[in-house]
């Protein structure tokens, strides 16, 4: 999974903790009305090939990649290399294991979540997985204000949009300033 890009453009020396007003030029097909929406869950990303399982890793730059590493792209902002480690070798394997359960074996990826990852913002009882772009999201506005007042309504970590030819984009609620 490459970085999604932010449907606004962020202002990396004057705030970088919020986006500003002005959309990102990758994104104006999310302002257009083109995508659909769906619900960001808050957790660690996961995909399944078929065969194996992988988990998203960033390896900020001068680190080293772990074993198996498989790198999609670098950000050129951050400097961290985006890509996928072996599953097993992650931190999150066993909560993982436990989620597999659930019957997720379709090829894909999943937000891994539960009450042992990232402090649970889910709050699930249980480690589970959640198919990306599984809960479709209805009266997303989409203008700048409407946006911020909308996020900061809901309990989600943010907003993803699928495009019809397979492009995405997203917000998260901690983007927009209260």
């Amino acid at each position: 999974m490459r970085k999604i890009p932010t449907v606004f453009v962020r202002d990396w020396e004057a705030d970088p903790k919020f986006v500003t007003r002005v959309p990102h030029p990758e994104c104006a097909w999310v302002l257009a009305g083109e995508g659909v929406p769906t619900r960001k869950f808050d957790g660690t990303c996961v995909r399944f090939d078929g065969t194996r399982w992988w988990a998203r890793r960033e390896v900020r730059a001068g680190r080293t990649a772990p074993d198996g590493f498989v790198p999609l792209g670098t950000d050129e902002a951050t400097g961290k290399t985006v890509g996928w480690e072996p599953a097993e070798g992650s931190s999150f394997w066993k909560y993982l294991r436990a989620a597999i359960g659930d019957g997720a074996s379709e090829e894909g990826t999943y937000e891994l979540i539960g009450p042992k990852v990232n402090g649970n913002p889910e709050g699930v009882d249980d480690h589970r997985l959640v198919l990306h772009g599984s809960e479709r999201l209805v009266g997303v506005p989409l203008d700048f204000d409407g946006l911020r007042e909308w996020l900061h309504a809901h309990p989600y970590e943010g907003i993803v949009w699928h495009a019809p030819d397979g492009r995405m984009a997203k917000l998260k609620r901690r983007d927009m300033p209260a």
